[in-house]
Parts: structure tokens; C-alpha cells; sequence
């Protein structure tokens, strides 16, 4: 279990964000742009601006170290790695290490000799969860990691982490926008409005009984935008 028991962060004295949550196994932070979701990931990881001040207060069996016991899957695969780089030079573990990874994300080992341009998005995506997860992290940060994937590719990024939590035993904090997506994924979910968590409970229970009018909107709003899409 992993407990943000107190997360305060302030610009000039203006409260930006101010929540607690517990992650038990797998906990999605659903909201919109401007609600808070990217500064909480920024605060977990230390990676504030020194601008804001911040308190975080965490209960956990495992102290906060990013790229060790901490590691994040960004949202755009394209932008995370250089590329005039080669994969098996970006990942800051030796061959045998980086080829043990790509096989747990399920490619190829040869790809390790490939620049990230003569990879798809979904390779890419993978390739980026293989370095996230070589360092066994304890709590993996997931910041819309399917935003640039069509829809197939997306469900099998997201069963992928599934599986992958199921054989490390990583915690999930999945930072999103598209709620549906959380179903795959997590067992708990908050609604973040303006840096306060509005709702949460249950996955399965906050989708289907919103008690918000907020909620009840944003939830709405998501599968009208997704119908529209398909």
C-alpha cells in the first residue's frame, strides 16, 4: 500500500493542489487539463518547479527515489527518447539487462539496435515501459501513456502493464483523461477538479453512480467524445 496522506503545493501562497489518496493496487487520477493531475506526478517524482513549494507527506514500506524506486511512463513515446540515438544507448542498463526488458514488453531484442524512427508508436511505447520497469520500481507512474496510440494498440499497452504488474508487483498511479481507459487498469479512481480530488471510490462504482454534478458531466463528456471518435 502506498499512502499520500497529505499533498499540498503552492505558487506564491495560492493553493494549486491540495489532496491525499491511498494506492492499494492500482489507483487512477481522472481530470482535466489545468486540474492538478501532472503536478501531483511532478511532486512524486521531485520534479516540481522551484517556484511552487510542496508537502507531501507519504505512508509507504519504501522511501520515494526516482529511477529507482519510482519510474514513469510519459505520454508521448516520440518526444521521451533522442532520436539520433540508438535504443540500446538509451537505456542505462548493459545489453544482457535491456534485452532481458524488451522481452519482458514482448519485441524483439534486435530492436535494441534500432534508432527510435524505424519504430512504431506502439513499439516505441513499449520500449519506454521496458525502461521504466529495469529498475523494479515499487510505484509506477503512468502520465496518459496512450494518448498518441489508435484504440487497438492502446488496449494492449494497457493489458501489457496489467500483465507486468501481475509479475513484478509494482504499485499504478494512472494519470488520464480517458476515463474508459481506467476500467482495464485500476481498481480505484479520484475525479480531480481544480487540485481537489471531488470523487472517488471504485472504478466500476464512481462510472456507473457519479454523485458529483461535475463527475456526472466529465464521465458524459468522455464516452460522447469516444462514440464520436469510433
Amino acid at each position: 500500500m502506498f499512502n499520500v496522506k497529505k499533498l499540498q503545493i503552492r505558487h506564491h501562497g495560492d493553493m494549486l493542489v491540495d489532496i491525499s489518496f491511498m494506492i492499494k493496487e492500482s489507483f487512477a487520477l481522472v481530470g482535466q487539463s489545468g486540474s492538478g493531475k501532472s503536478l501531483t506526478l511532478k511532486a512524486l517524482l521531485g520534479m516540481l518547479p522551484k517556484e511552487l513549494e510542496a508537502e507531501l507527506e507519504t505512508e509507504s514500506p519504501f522511501p520515494l527515489k526516482r529511477g529507482e524506486t519510482v519510474s514513469i511512463v510519459p505520454q508521448n513515446p516520440f518526444t521521451a527518447l533522442s532520436p539520433l540515438t540508438k535504443i540500446s544507448d538509451q537505456f542505462m542498463k548493459d545489453t544482457k539487462e535491456a534485452e532481458k526488458y524488451m522481452q519482458y514488453v514482448e519485441l524483439d531484442k534486435n530492436l535494441l539496435f534500432r534508432y527510435p524512427s524505424e519504430l512504431s508508436g506502439g513499439q516505441l511505447q513499449r520500449v519506454i515501459i521496458a525502461m521504466a520497469l529495469s529498475s523494479e520500481p515499487k510505484l509506477l507512474l503512468l502520465d496518459e501513456p496512450t494518448t498518441a496510440l489508435d484504440s487497438r494498440t492502446k488496449e494492449s499497452i494497457l493489458a501489457l502493464i496489467k500483465k507486468l504488474q501481475q509479475k513484478i508487483g509494482y504499485k499504478i498511479l494512472f494519470v488520464t483523461h480517458d476515463i474508459d481507459a481506467t476500467r482495464s487498469l485500476c481498481q480505484e479512481i479520484a475525479i480531480l477538479k481544480k487540485g481537489k480530488i471531488v470523487e472517488e471510490g471504485s472504478v466500476e462504482a464512481v462510472l456507473r453512480h457519479p454523485r458529483t454534478e461535475y463527475a456526472k458531466t466529465l464521465i458524459a463528456s468522455n464516452f460522447k467524445y469516444r462514440r464520436k471518435r469510433s
